[in-house]
């Protein structure tokens, strides 16, 4: 699928087509949307260099919960490591 963006919503955002993209995919990262990979393919950088631009905008490339934290902390229990 193609998608086409109209230059009248490029010239109102005041970006170029290349920082609208990464705009988009940042979003869909940040909505864990895409993956990371797919995030950066679509803002059409390396991978390396869009965890980059993830950590100038201060976007967590994982999120860890109160949840995940239980259940690490109940695995480290079962294995007899706490």
């Amino acid at each position: 699928m193609s998608l086409t963006i109209p230059d009248e919503f490029l010239e109102a955002s005041e970006l170029t087509p290349t920082e609208f993209l990464q705009e988009i995919a940042l979003h869909l990262f940040q909505s864990r949307r895409l993956t990371l990979g797919y995030a950066a393919k679509m803002a059409q950088m390396e991978v390396k260099a869009f965890q980059e631009l993830l950590q100038a905008r201060h976007i967590p490339l994982y999120e860890y919960d109160v949840a995940d934290l239980e259940v690490d902390l109940q695995n480290l229990r079962e294995l007899g490591r706490l």
